[in-house]
């Protein structure tokens, strides 16, 4: 994506982002422009912001968050074990470099248009995000 490109769609995005705490990686501006595409047009998937990083919920939980030039991603713990065993492009996600839950992974992609093809672990996500009671 071009720089101009993604200059507007981090001002449209602006609002949504705690510039204090957070630089934007040109990436995580180009992931979120594919991911609104696909993601908000899921039945219940609301976009907001957590801790100043663009991010996705369902019923008010947080499913997925964009940082680190990747995509972190909530899933039950043997799931998200078995992705970071099977895909090269799957690490633990580790936001401002702390661990998170083993719940949480992150998928890498340089262009953004491939995360279109790991929709079904974002379904998985927002299946599993929902049925969670916390």
């Amino acid at each position: 994506m071009e720089q101009a490109a993604l200059a507007a769609i981090f001002s449209a995005h602006a609002p949504l982002m705690d510039q204090s705490t957070v630089t934007p990686d040109p990436r995580d501006l180009g992931h979120k422009a594919i991911l609104d595409l696909f993601l908000l047009k899921m039945p219940g998937v609301s976009e907001g912001e957590m801790t100043g990083f663009p991010a996705y919920f369902v019923a008010q939980k947080m499913f997925a968050c964009i940082c680190n030039g990747g995509v972190g991603i909530r899933l039950s713990t043997s799931e998200a074990a078995n992705l970071q065993f099977s895909m090269g492009n799957v690490v633990p996600f580790q936001p401002r470099g702390r661990p998170s839950s083993r719940e949480w992974i992150q998928i890498n992609h340089d262009n953004s248009e491939d995360y279109a093809k790991d929709m079904e672990i974002f379904k998985s996500s927002i299946e599993f995000v929902r049925s969670t009671k916390s």
